[in-house]
């Protein structure tokens, strides 16, 4: 079979590879000038930076793909562990180092709270039972209907939390001002609210927390380029600077594509890796997709987006680690800034991550590359690039004050990425990084499937889609598409 993909991100990159493997033939079409989706980069001649995901968890779902394609050891990305994985400060000047080394973070915990040693463990294996009960039904299975819940024992449906929410159960584990923050940081990974989100999410810290979390060496997009690698090898027709503008149907089935350039390329089928919002209601056509499907995919709350600071430095802060988090004072202020008010936090966390402490050649000698990521609304309004620019340098300014001296002085190189570049680059839903927010009780088990329910030989995979956002979510959603596709016999 001949069959067309949709967006050259990690997973239509992922699942033409699937494809090319199993002997179809595959077209992949990206509308942007290189592959890779948002796991990008950004390469100055003098400062590198990684614009999207910035540590891989689950790395054995890339090497089965590698193992899968024969991709020689050679040719494969070089993961290192990072330990500790994060460093967290507080403005009050509290800092602590969490790692998948138990015993170090125990360390950390007796000497910022140290009443929650025992709470700590607990709520990590409260984390690992949720892992447990729900890992196989909600994440490696494709989850095409309700029939696919069986595996799922009644008694563990009461269990995962989902009529709770994620800081509620938190706050039942550890009293600590600081671990209660920390733990429920973990729910901006899919781009949702600690406080509106269910505690099923609460599954999240002990992937990176017990499961430990890796960098790429070079950079993650090492990752991209090695799925080039592999696109290659099993000839893959790639098509950069190919835009989408139709999926083209017969029968309420779908035949091929129509591009910008007025192109029509048929298929046997196609996969979208397009966020799924925009291929329900921008790629069909309105015979396609009913007006009611059109009503409730607009209903859907799109994740949060993100206010990004590329900063090139001529020099070094010796607090920084590589992953740093610098808390907000009021957490619940900041998230009902982003999704209630939708307005930039007035007192944002900042997370920064510094590649250089770990990939000396990402910056000059002595200098730093600051990836600076702010969680922001998803876009209401127009673009607006003064205020922007009086953002950013309000964050360097916060930056400043908390501990990073003199800064302002000692930026080289600058760039702002804000939500509506995301839309402009990927046509992500509103701006959003992480597709649908979790943000009500059945939303992280109902996202957008991998077959579609409305147009025959259509398949969804990326961030927008079951099981959701992030590297090794993503790549699953490509394998569970794969599947479908090889299920159907057409």
């Amino acid at each position: 079979m001949h069959i067309i993909v949709i967006g050259g991100g990690i997973g239509g990159m992922a699942a033409a590879a699937e494809l090319a493997i199993d002997g179809h033939s595959v077209t992949l079409l990206e509308k942007n000038t290189c592959l890779g989706g948002k796991l990008n980069q950004v390469d100055t001649g003098e400062f590198r930076f990684d614009t999207g995901p910035s540590l891989l968890t689950m790395p054995y779902l890339l090497d089965e793909l590698f193992d899968r394609a024969e991709l020689p050891q050679s040719e494969r990305p070089e993961y290192i562990p990072l330990n500790p994985g994060c460093r967290y400060f507080w403005q009050n000047g509290t800092r602590f180092d969490a790692s998948s080394d138990l015993p170090a973070t125990l360390e950390q915990i007796r000497r910022i709270a140290p009443d929650d040693e025992t709470g700590y463990v607990r709520f990590l294996g409260h984390s690992a039972d949720l892992y447990e009960k729900t890992a196989e039904t909600f994440l490696f299975n494709p989850l095409r209907g309700w029939s696919d819940l069986k595996s799922l024992k009644l008694s563990d449906v009461f269990r995962i939390n989902a009529t709770k929410t994620v800081s509620g159960v938190v706050d039942r584990y550890v009293e600590s001002p600081y671990l209660r923050q920390f733990f429920k940081r973990f729910t901006t990974y899919n781009g949702s609210s600690p406080f509106q989100a269910p505690a099923t999410l609460n599954v999240i810290p002990f992937v990176e927390l017990a499961q430990g979390g890796w960098y790429v060496k070079g950079g993650m997009y090492r990752i991209a380029e090695t799925l080039e690698t592999i696109l290659k090898k099993y000839d893959v027709t790639i098509r950069t600077g190919c835009d989408v503008t139709q999926i083209l149907t017969e029968d309420k089935a779908a035949t091929g594509v129509k591009t910008t350039d007025n192109q029509l390329l048929e298929a046997d089928a196609v996969v979208a890796n397009s966020d799924a919002h925009e291929t329900y209601t921008r790629l069909l056509a309105e015979d396609v997709v009913s007006a009611s499907v059109r009503k409730k995919q607009n209903r859907i709350e799109p994740s949060c987006s993100g206010f990004v600071l590329l900063l090139g430095t001529d020099r070094k802060w010796d607090q920084l680690h590589h992953h740093n988090i610098f808390f907000s004072d009021d957490y619940r202020n900041e998230f009902e800034d982003i999704f209630t008010r939708k307005v930039l936090p007035d007192d944002p966390t900042i997370y920064v991550a510094d590649t250089s402490f770990t990939d000396t050649e990402h910056a000059p000698p002595g200098g730093s590359n600051l990836f600076v990521l702010i969680n922001a609304p998803y876009i209401t309004g127009k673009p607006d690039p003064e205020k922007s620019e009086e953002y950013a340098n309000r964050i360097i300014r916060m930056m400043e004050k908390r501990g990073l001296s003199n800064l302002s002085d000692h930026i080289r190189y600058k760039q702002i990425i804000d939500p509506h570049d995301f839309y402009d680059w990927f046509r992500s839903n509103k701006g959003s990084i992480y597709g649908t927010s979790s943000n009500s009780k059945m939303a992280a088990f109902m996202r957008p499937r991998n077959r579609s329910p409305y147009v025959d030989r259509l398949y969804l995979c990326g961030g927008s889609t079951h099981p959701g956002g992030g590297i090794p979510l993503v790549l699953l959603s490509a394998r569970h598409a794969v599947r479908a596709l090889r299920e159907d016999e057409f």
